[in-house]
């Protein structure tokens, strides 16, 4: 038979009442006490009824995950940051995809009322009315790059346009004038912010190119790109993917027809998931902390569960980090880049001012 509380009360010579208080993390209990109610739990195999605790407590003890997808490294990253800070708290995890559907959002948002204490949600389609539609009032929430709104919920984001900028301005630096962009969807919030991010770097300047190539954040659109990438004439120089799945997928499609990467084009992503530094070349990318990500939501939402009257309106950005490597070439190693098959340099090399020979220009591929 089941071991029930009523056993562990009896053997740790305590009332119900206090076993309870140890199991549901209360205080009022001294450390010898607990630790004997503790130990004999576990040498009983004690097992706390979850519904018995939900009626006394209120809580179900798990939290709802809301994301657009779950294929790939960086949505493991970001769960993987989530289930560590959730099992710190004895939380449970209920995770679900809106598959990049508003409709689907509301039904899995609506199918966790009841069953969840609060909720995680990263989707493109979430903002304060679609909330206020699929979520009881008082609900505890917290947005992952989601670009809801702060007032009705907590939101962590990566700084998304500030890592973007940064990379392609590293390109430039490093003396490429036609650097192309391989988007995310449409709809997403993280692919505009990146995607706005590359457009205003081009803009300091008045001799580089935007190049802009369409992409759903997947390894096989990346391949896609890549494969117009090359044989776009003329080709360019470096390319800047709107996540590293699609930087890979890149990388494949120029390898495949020949091309060296990067003494005929430089190649970087964004994200910095775990196998961009184990691919040929190793990828620069942009470090976003999506793992720390996903520990602080979890970490704000249990606050907002345990302390429902002290929950933070906060807006709070995660910075990102350049991470180079030997996908892009120095300035200093274009000077021996070979010759293209359309009669020009691989890579660029600087005018003595400083600036690209390119003019500018604006084109949608």
């Amino acid at each position: 038979m089941a071991v029930t509380i009523k056993d562990v009360a009896r053997e740790a010579q305590v009332s119900i009442a206090t076993v309870s208080r140890v199991v549901n993390g209360h205080g009022n209990v001294t450390d010898e006490t607990r630790a004997r109610i503790l130990g004999v739990a576990e040498r009983l195999r004690y097992v706390p009824d979850s519904a018995a605790r939900s009626l006394i407590t209120g809580l179900t003890h798990t939290i709802g995950v809301l994301l657009p997808d779950m294929h790939g490294e960086y949505f493991s990253e970001l769960i993987r940051g989530i289930d560590r800070a959730a099992r710190l708290r004895g939380l449970h995890l209920l995770v679900s995809s809106s598959h990049g559907d508003a409709d689907e959002a509301t039904r899995v948002l609506r199918s966790m009322n009841g069953r969840v204490d609060g909720v995680l949600i990263m989707s493109p389609h979430v903002d304060a009315q679609l909330l206020d539609r699929a979520l009881p009032t008082g609900l505890p929430t917290v947005l992952m790059n989601t670009p809801g709104d702060a007032g009705r919920a907590p939101a962590f984001l990566t700084d998304n346009y500030g890592g973007a900028r940064a990379m392609v301005e590293h390109l430039a630096a490093a003396g490429y004038c036609r650097i192309a962009h391989i988007t995310g969807p449409d709809s997403n919030y993280e692919s505009g912010e990146r995607l706005r991010g590359y457009r205003d770097a081009l803009g300091q300047g008045d001799s580089v190119a935007e190049l802009v190539f369409e992409g759903n954040f997947t390894e096989e659109s990346g391949y896609i790109a890549g494969r117009r990438i090359a044989a776009a004439k003329p080709r360019p120089d470096a390319v800047f993917a709107a996540n590293d799945m699609m930087a890979i997928g890149c990388l494949f499609a120029l390898t495949e027809v020949g091309l060296r990467v990067p003494q005929d084009v430089a190649l970087a992503g964004f994200d910095d998931i775990p196998i961009a530094r184990f691919v040929t070349p190793p990828l620069t990318t942009v470090r976003a902390q999506t793992t720390e990500l996903g520990r602080q939501a979890l970490e704000e939402l249990a606050r907002s569960i345990e302390k429902p009257e002290s929950v933070r309106r906060v807006h709070h950005e995660l910075k990102t980090q350049l991470v180079i490597r030997a996908s892009c070439a120095g300035a200093a190693s274009l000077e021996s880049s070979s010759v293209a098959d359309d009669g020009q340099k691989n890579a660029p090399r600087r005018a003595a001012d400083g600036k690209s020979k390119v003019s500018k220009q604006v084109r949608k591929v």
